[in-house]
C-alpha cells in the first residue's frame, strides 16, 4: 500500500447509506463496535465517547438520536468527519473528558482497553459526568481485555448496570446514572536525561509510554549523530515529544507530527515547560505538511498496533512520507522491533540502508540520493 492509498477514504454500504473508513483508523471493521451498534438503544442527545470512524454514531443517527462524537485520532477523525456529513451528526477532535457535563441522555463507549486502564477509567468517568441524572451509558468490550473488571468499576462509579449481550468473549452492557463521579487528575509528570540534558515531560492518560521514555526512542537518541544548529528535523509520530525536544535543545528546528491529540497536547505542554520551540501538529502521518516542506533529517519510532492488532500499513506510510519530505541528501533514522521488516521498503525507496544498532530494537538509516 502506497501513501496515496493510505490517505484515501473508502466507503461501504451501511443502513441504506455509506460508511467511510481508511487505513490506520480504528472502529471498522471491529466486532466490539458492531456489537454495540446492534444492541444499544440511544435516546435523545447522545455522546459517542470513542467513535473511531463513526460506526456507532451512524447507527445511533439511524435510530433517531442526535449524536456528538469526540475523537482524538486524526486518522479516525478524517473518516469520522466525512461520516458526520453523510449521517448528520456532530464530530470534532477532542478527548473524552472534554465532553460538556450533564448534557446527554445517552452515552456510548467501546472500552479503549488497548490504551490502558488509566485511559479507560478516565473515559468512564467522563462519559458518566456528561450524562444527565438517569441517563444511560452503553459499553462494549472484550472479556479477554478486562471487560468484567471495567464493568464492575463502572457500576461502582455510575450506578446500576446489567450485561445485555454476550457474543463469544465480547460483552455489551448498559448502566443507569445514579452517581456523578469526581473528575480524575489528568496530568502526569516525569523527568528524564536524554543526550546529556535533563527534561521534564508532561503526559495525559492514554499516551504511549506515559511514565518513562520508551527504550526504543532512547536507543534512537543515543544512536543519532550530533546535529548542526538550525538543522531542519521532522519527527514522524512524535508522541509527547521525547525525540523532538531532545533535538530542539541542540538547536534543531523541529516539526513534530502526531495522530493522537492527547500526545500532541502533552508535547506542547512539555515544550512550554522546557522553554523550547517545536511545531507540534495533529496529523494523520504527513497530512499536516505542505508538499514543499522538506527536511534534512527525519526521525521515527513508527507505531505498529491498531486496536491491539499488529498493522504495518501505518509504518509503511511513515517511511514513504519520510522519503517524500526529505531533501536530497537528507537522512532517515528509524527505530523498530527486529521482527518488523522495514529493510525491503528502505531498499526499494532509498536504494540502500544501513543498520546502526541492534539490541532489543534496531536502528536503521537511509539517505535520499
Amino acid at each position: 500500500m502506497n501513501l496515496e492509498e493510505y490517505h484515501r477514504l473508502r466507503s461501504f454500504p451501511f443502513a441504506g447509506k455509506r460508511l467511510f473508513t481508511k487505513p490506520g483508523a480504528r472502529g471498522f471493521p471491529d466486532p466490539r463496535y458492531e456489537l454495540l451498534a446492534r444492541v444499544a438503544e440511544p435516546r435523545g442527545p447522545t455522546l459517542d465517547a470513542n467513535p473511531g470512524v463513526g460506526l456507532l454514531a451512524a447507527s445511533a443517527r439511524a435510530k433517531g438520536a442526535e449524536v456528538t462524537a469526540l475523537e482524538p485520532s486524526r486518522a479516525a477523525l478524517r473518516a469520522l468527519s466525512k461520516n458526520a456529513e453523510v449521517w448528520g451528526f456532530s464530530a470534532r477532535a477532542a478527548l473524552p473528558w472534554e465532553a460538556p457535563e450533564a448534557t446527554f441522555e445517552t452515552a456510548l463507549l467501546v472500552l479503549p482497553a488497548e490504551r490502558g486502564s488509566d485511559f479507560v477509567r478516565h473515559s468512564l468517568v467522563a462519559a458518566a459526568r456528561a450524562l444527565k441524572p438517569g441517563g444511560r451509558l452503553w459499553i462494549a468490550g472484550d472479556k479477554k481485555k478486562g471487560f468484567e473488571r471495567y464493568f464492575k468499576e463502572a457500576k461502582r462509579l455510575i450506578g446500576y448496570g446489567v450485561i445485555v449481550e454476550r457474543q463469544g468473549s465480547l460483552r455489551a452492557a448498559v448502566l443507569e446514572k445514579e452517581n456523578t463521579p469526581e473528575p480524575l487528575p489528568l496530568w502526569h509528570r516525569f523527568d528524564a536525561e536524554l543526550r546529556g540534558r535533563r527534561f521534564s515531560f508532561y503526559t495525559l492518560p492514554g499516551v504511549f509510554s506515559a511514565t518513562h521514555v520508551d527504550p526504543a526512542s532512547a536507543l534512537l537518541l543515543r544512536t543519532l549523530p550530533t546535529l548542526d544548529p538550525g538543522t531542519r528535523v521532522l519527527d514522524l509520530g512524535s508522541g509527547y515529544g521525547a525525540l523532538s525536544l531532545s533535538l530542539a535543545a541542540e538547536g534543531a528546528r523541529v516539526v513534530g507530527l502526531e495522530d493522537d491529540l492527547a500526545a500532541v497536547l502533552s508535547a506542547r505542554r512539555s515544550a512550554e515547560a522546557t522553554g523550547l520551540e517545536v511545531d507540534f501538529r495533529h496529523s494523520d502521518v504527513d497530512e499536516a505538511l505542505a508538499p514543499e516542506e522538506k527536511f534534512a533529517i527525519v526521525v521515527m519510532n513508527p507505531p505498529f498496533h491498531l486496536g491491539g492488532r499488529v498493522v504495518l500499513d501505518v509504518g509503511q506510510a511513515f517511511v514513504e512520507a519520510a522519503y517524500r519530505h526529505l531533501e536530497d541528501g537528507g537522512r532517515l533514522f528509524l527505530v523498530a522491533n527486529p521482527f518488523l521488516k522495514y529493510e525491503p521498503l528502505l531498499e526499494a525507496l532509498f536504494g540502500r540502508y544501513s543498520t546502526l544498532a541492534v539490541n532489543r530494537y534496531k536502528v536503521l538509516a537511509a539517505t535520499r540520493q
